[in-house]
């Protein structure tokens, strides 16, 4: 299965994605100004489209237009052509945004000079999209072979559900499963699946009773067309996954009620007509489950256009997962670390220019970290050198012995 073709005759558009849990560090500028890069330089690849002034509202019933753009200019009229970019506040998970973290990122963007057009965009103010996409992912039944990747029929041991509830606890997760090689990755072990088939009226009473349960989305079972995702990368070429055997089942909604981070992305970059996907290496098999729903979403209808065009939500996916960042003692950059955050850099006097050219270097587009500003580095911009050296990198700690 691969993302849905089409649309060449759009521009880009690309986004930025960041969750409000503190002050941007070099780690985040490094994927956003790539992303910036990758959505601004692929403009003139396509016909320029005008925006118009989209609401949350007007997402349901047409993604030929962007998510809150509020008016915003036309890039193919203002910019010779360049590509769209967006700006998305993933603050979705309430109980780790901080606040006036979102006010921070855009006052760094900003500075850094990473522009972006239209309205931000707030998670936390799209529920009730999210809560009709999950509608609309819980009226497919796995039975249904021309909803379902062209199966007459499940086994015996699967539900028939797309979206199914699951009781298990994170310590019941963990005891019942091996982390995959390399990343930590917990695969769920498939209990309340087999519940759902085997003892339906069990589960039926536990749901009666009230009992906390989380909602999971079903992958296809092994041999069924739709099981295996390749993944297009730009840094690292042709990635294939099998949707059973490598992520599995996997949360929509949370017991606690918060909509989890893949349905709701999935989501957002459906209606809003992205298909510039820029972010860490961290999230390359995310991006075969998120087109996993993205085409069980279309499927079922969601966001399909309604006047007759050519859809944004059929066009052919961009992405670009980078090398991740590390710190000295190897481990990956996090924003509790402020020696490296936005905030510390700018109190002791690092220009714009010094950030943007340092990431620039991680990028793989500067031979050296020199001063830049992100407009310099548009002009022939490539990910041939970061494709060559995927490595993740390392960097130290003190900011002022890389020269900034």
């Amino acid at each position: 299965m691969a993302a849905r073709l089409g649309a060449l005759g759009a521009v880009v558009i690309g986004r930025f994605a960041p969750t409000p849990s503190g002050r941007m560090h070099i780690g985040n500028v490094y994927a956003m100004l790539g992303a910036w890069l990758s959505a601004r330089a692929g403009g003139p690849e396509r016909t320029s489209r005008t925006g118009g002034g989209a609401g949350d509202a007007d997402c349901l019933n047409n993604v030929n237009r962007v998510d809150g753009m509020s008016g915003a200019a036309d890039p193919g009229d203002a910019d010779g052509g360049r590509g769209r970019m967006l700006l998305r506040i993933e603050d979705i998970d309430t109980p780790r945004v901080l606040p006036d973290a979102d006010r921070w990122i855009m006052d760094d963007l900003a500075w850094l000079g990473l522009d972006w057009d239209g309205e931000p965009v707030y998670q936390s103010r799209r529920l009730d999209i999210y809560e009709q996409a999950l509608r609309a992912l819980q009226g497919i039944d796995l039975r249904d072979a021309a909803a379902f990747g062209g199966r007459d029929g499940v086994g015996g041991t699967e539900t028939t559900a797309l979206i199914y509830p699951c009781f298990c606890s994170r310590a019941d997760i963990r005891a019942a499963s091996a982390p995959q090689e390399g990343d930590r990755f917990v695969m769920y072990p498939g209990t309340c699946r087999r519940a759902l088939a085997e003892h339906p009226r069990q589960v039926e009473q536990r749901l009666a009773n009230g009992d906390r349960h989380s909602l999971r989305i079903a992958m296809p079972v092994a041999g069924d067309v739709r099981a295996a995702v390749t993944v297009h990368d730009r840094v690292f070429g042709d990635c294939r996954f099998d949707l059973p055997r490598d992520l599995g089942d996997t949360v929509v909604r949370r017991a606690d009620g918060l909509f989890a981070y893949q349905l709701v992305v999935t989501v957002d970059d459906l209606l809003m007509g992205v298909d510039d996907i820029v972010r860490g290496r961290d999230l390359l098999r995310s991006a075969a489950l998120q087109l996993y729903i993205r085409e069980r979403l279309l499927d079922a209808g969601f966001g399909d256009s309604s006047d007759g065009g050519v859809a944004a939500a059929h066009r052919d996916i961009r992405f670009a997962h980078l090398p991740l960042i590390d710190n000295a003692a190897g481990r990956r950059l996090a924003k509790r670390e402020r020696s490296l955050d936005m905030g510390t850099l700018r109190k002791h006097g690092v220009t714009a220019h010094q950030v943007i050219g340092y990431c620039a270097w991680l990028l793989g587009l500067r031979q050296e970290p020199e001063p830049c500003a992100a407009a310099d580095l548009l002009h022939g911009f490539s990910w041939d050198a970061l494709a060559a050296d995927s490595q993740d990198r390392s960097i130290p700690d003190d900011p002022f012995s890389i020269g900034l």
